[in-house]
């Protein structure tokens, strides 16, 4: 399967729910979500989503959210369902904690495609070597951090500056200074930047 090469806005608006899918643009007068749309000529009432249908919705939010593949998200489930404990909070651990994801969340990339694009190029290191895959999965007191070389880069010379105004989750340390940020704890589940509804995903799953 081909990555996903059209406006990710349609997305959003296939689910129903800003998912923050162009980082801080969705927070602007420009966001496609916000933006008022001409009527369409009326075929009817449209049918009302079955239990399944909110499901998939759910399941598609966050497929969507950290830009993951069918095939890799059911290689996801099948891992949190092996794993001790609630089935939809583990999916949302192990989705957390992709490189990519982490990198976001760090506040070096506005949104998880401009953080995987960061990783691919090579710019960052985990606990001192260079990790280019955005899928890799961190682990408790491992060290994220720009690569020296790249803070030479434009971008996060601007970031420097942009940094100190981003917040950081509490699973999450972060020297701004440095650009070296450590994941301290196990992902918090109460985060409410979440867009999908775990057990849905399950229940999706379970059929």
């Amino acid at each position: 399967m081909a990555r996903y090469l059209g406006s990710v806005c349609h997305l959003c608006r296939r689910c129903g729910d800003k998912l923050m899918l162009k980082g801080a643009r969705c927070m602007t007068p420009k966001c496609a979500m916000d933006r008022k749309r001409k009527p369409q000529t009326s075929r009817g009432r449209r049918r009302r989503l079955s239990d399944r249908g909110i499901q998939l919705v759910e399941k598609q939010k966050a497929r969507y959210s950290y830009g993951v593949f069918e095939r890799q998200f059911r290689r996801f489930f099948a891992q949190a369902a092996r794993e001790p404990g609630v089935t939809g909070d583990n999916l949302k651990a192990i989705l957390e904690k992709r490189l990519d994801n982490v990198v976001y969340r760090l506040g070096f990339a506005d949104s998880r495609s401009q953080a995987r694009q960061i990783v691919l190029h090579g710019h960052i290191n985990v606990n001192g070597k260079k990790v280019g895959v955005p899928s890799y999965m961190v682990k408790e007191n491992d060290v994220i951090a720009v690569r020296e070389n790249s803070l030479k880069n434009e971008y996060f010379k601007q970031l420097l500056e942009d940094i100190k105004s981003k917040t950081v989750p509490a699973w999450l340390n972060l020297d701004r200074a440095k650009l070296v940020g450590q994941v301290v704890t196990q992902p918090m589940l109460d985060d409410a930047s979440f867009k999908f509804d775990g057990q849905s995903i399950v229940e999706y799953y379970s059929r």
